[in-house]
């Protein structure tokens, strides 16, 4: 006459345990399901929901025009880094973007263009606590640093600005950055708050979650390249990996007269952490609610790099130029509430010759 419910506990919660991938016939699974490592999904999601999810635009609300809008992140596009303003900020998509702008008379555009004008970026609009559009909430401080509370909602948003100086000349150009970056309200999880990432779904990950990775027990999110405005490769700054979406960037990275006479191991392990990231990655999360120390929650990650890839050449080196992140994943569990599961991952190297 009595049962419990047990919390947090993937293992309970799936009926289907789908087979370890291993390097041998990882290829024959991708060759079994060749398309994209993600797909859109089939179902329209609605356009308002009871709470923000991983990836939904951030909505804001003008009381002037009583227009509901999104709150916006200005990014680069093309080689050439220009700004684009309708980038919309994703919730939990904590990131920061650099463009470049142009003016033809910087003296009238510091006094006449609103991106210019540290006002534009928080005055006259509020932020929606969360995503419906019957009630509008009042009195809020407007962020670009938003504090959340789980399907409550955002509880604050801040902004802050770091301007300089530049000679006002008829022509110049300037760059610009805009971060945007979310945290936990500890005061919803007293004595709960864990030392690991956030989790990006329970069981299944949620698509716009991050995935998440381990490097001898240590989590973080899996990232790639991101580039500044000028094209070139940020040393910081990199994009995250989020599940169910295809991602691809690009860009220049250059290696100092010292480091091209150095040898060529020396060169390739720059290279694979530039394209990987300095802290590297061992193991991802099979399910967005794995917990660092339980082994059977995370897979290995296949590394295929240039050492295994042959080439005629014997006094040259190879280097890895284009990293390739392949996911396997699948859905288990209920035909009525589906899990999004990952099966296994490889980092596949293109390597080219350099003399």
């Amino acid at each position: 006459d009595l049962f419990c419910v047990q919390l947090d506990d993937s293992k309970l919660n799936l009926f289907q345990h789908p087979p370890d991938i291993k390097e041998s016939d990882f290829f024959k699974f991708v060759g079994k399901y060749s398309r994209y490592s993600f797909l859109a999904p089939s179902q329209v999601q609605p356009l308002f929901s009871a709470f923000y999810r991983a990836g939904d635009p951030i909505l804001i609300y003008s009381e002037s025009s009583s227009v509901l809008s999104t709150l916006r992140q200005p990014s680069n596009i093309g080689a050439s880094g220009l700004c684009v303003d309708g980038n919309p900020a994703g919730f939990l998509d904590s990131k920061t973007t650099s463009c470049t702008r142009i003016f033809a008379n910087l003296s009238k555009s510091c006094i006449a263009d609103p991106a210019l004008n540290a006002a534009s970026y928080y005055r006259d609009f509020t932020v929606l606590k969360v995503p419906v559009n019957d009630t509008i909430v009042q009195s809020m401080k407007v962020i670009y640093e938003i504090e959340y509370s789980g399907t409550h909602g955002i509880q604050s948003v801040s902004v802050w600005f770091k301007v300089t100086n530049i000679p006002g000349n008829s022509g110049s150009s300037l760059q610009q950055h805009f971060t945007l970056h979310f945290w936990v309200s500890v005061s919803i999880l007293p004595g709960l708050l864990p030392s690991w990432l956030p989790r990006s779904g329970n069981p299944g990950y949620i698509t716009g979650a991050p995935l998440l990775i381990a490097n001898s027990g240590a989590m973080q999110h899996m990232s790639i390249l991101q580039s500044r405005g000028d094209g070139s490769c940020s040393r910081f700054l990199r994009h995250t990996v989020q599940f169910g979406r295809n991602m691809r960037t690009g860009c220049k990275l250059s290696l100092s007269p010292m480091l091209e006479e150095s040898n060529c191991s020396y060169i390739q392990q720059k290279l694979y952490k530039a394209l990987q990231g300095m802290n590297g990655a061992e193991d991802l999360a099979i399910t967005g609610s794995a917990h660092p120390t339980q082994a059977e929650e995370w897979t290995t990650i296949l590394i295929r790099n240039c050492s295994m890839q042959a080439v005629n050449c014997t006094s040259c080196c190879l280097i890895p130029v284009t990293l390739e992140i392949q996911i396997l994943w699948t859905k288990v569990g209920l035909l009525s509430n589906p899990q999004a599961q990952i099966l296994g991952a490889q980092y596949f190297y293109q390597c080219h010759p350099l003399k």
